[in-house]
């Protein structure tokens, strides 16, 4: 959430001690360009929030951090916003302690926000088919690059960052398999449906023609599967979004209800719901933790309770 004007006076530049936390996260713990953007935004968020009451980022008490913690309650945030923050201010304090800047960790007696465990949104079966139906439908090569988006989103659960990400030689080796950097620079290797990999042939054969005139030798768009005119030379994150906004709408469903994370969601319930075991969806999901995959048992159990509600023979006699 940006911060207004009147929480803060306008912000410091930034630190050097900052500055080597956020290269030490990149080069030693191989953090992702969009955890150290966010960590870099709550740093100096909490810089500016400190310098109106005298102190200093490297310098704050602990005292000063509880206030900022209060005061970013005050404002609304999300819990998980602040689980964010609280992780960004810990994780600089202990490097700061840990390179001899300070003496003690003024984060240590800092409480964390219950966060809670939301399930993730997920859509159905005959959702996911009206949709690959409208997308099919759709016309020229905007309508070819969209199938392809939607298939390999729906049959590999990648991040949409993985997927526009992807550069286009992962899509010229062996076609059952596709090879993706994940977060921290992990790789991992994704089984391709059959339904996927048509798609995946359709969108090659015409990517080429769908280039801009005079483009198609530029190197910075060449190297990428779904190439643009964006300033990455690929597809954004956010132009994917939009794409499958438009696509809801034109299938006759809630476009809130889409994203590209909701597909991931699908991918896994789905496979959760036709068999496929835990630690298989795990390793295709890229996730580090186990736990984190199991979020999705929650979601069938969801399902199953509402299915017994309906079905069960004494769940009815107990509503006549």
């Amino acid at each position: 959430m940006p911060v207004s004007r009147s929480d803060h006076p306008p912000l410091a530049p930034v630190s050097r001690r900052l500055e080597a936390f956020l290269e030490m996260l990149a080069a030693e713990r191989g953090a992702a360009r969009l955890t150290l953007a966010a960590y870099r935004n709550d740093l100096l968020d909490l810089a500016g929030f400190l310098a109106a009451r005298g102190q200093t980022l490297e310098g704050a008490d602990a005292a000063a951090l509880h206030e900022y913690l209060a005061a970013a309650t005050t404002r609304h945030l999300a819990p998980r916003t602040l689980a964010r923050r609280l992780s960004a201010m810990r994780q600089f304090y202990r490097f700061l302690l840990g390179d001899g800047a300070r003496a003690d960790d003024p984060t240590a007696g800092l409480d964390s926000p219950r966060l809670g465990r939301p399930l993730p949104k997920v859509l159905s079966e005959a959702e996911v088919e009206r949709l690959i139906g409208t997308a099919a439908a759709w016309p020229g090569g905007e309508g070819v690059r969209l199938r392809c988006l939607l298939e390999l989103l729906y049959a590999t659960g990648l991040r949409v960052s993985e997927l526009v990400g992807l550069p286009l030689a992962a899509a010229q080796r062996d076609p059952r398999l596709m090879l993706v950097r994940g977060k921290g620079g992990k790789e991992r290797l994704v089984p391709l449906s059959e339904p996927a990999r048509t798609a995946l042939a359709a969108w090659l054969e015409c990517r080429n023609k769908s280039l801009p005139k005079g483009r198609q030798s530029d190197p910075k768009m060449a190297r990428w599967l779904f190439p643009s005119r964006a300033a990455e030379g690929h597809l954004t994150r956010q132009r994917c979004g939009q794409l499958l906004k438009e696509l809801a709408l034109a299938a006759g469903l809630d476009p809130a209800r889409l994203s590209p994370h909701v597909l991931r969601h699908a991918f896994a319930s789905h496979l959760l719901d036709h068999g496929a075991d835990l630690r298989s969806v795990q390793q295709m999901l890229g996730h580090a933790d186990i736990a984190t995959t199991q979020i999705y048992t929650h979601v069938q159990g969801e399902r199953l309770r509402r299915l017994v509600e309906s079905a069960h023979p004494l769940a009815r006699r107990s509503r006549a």
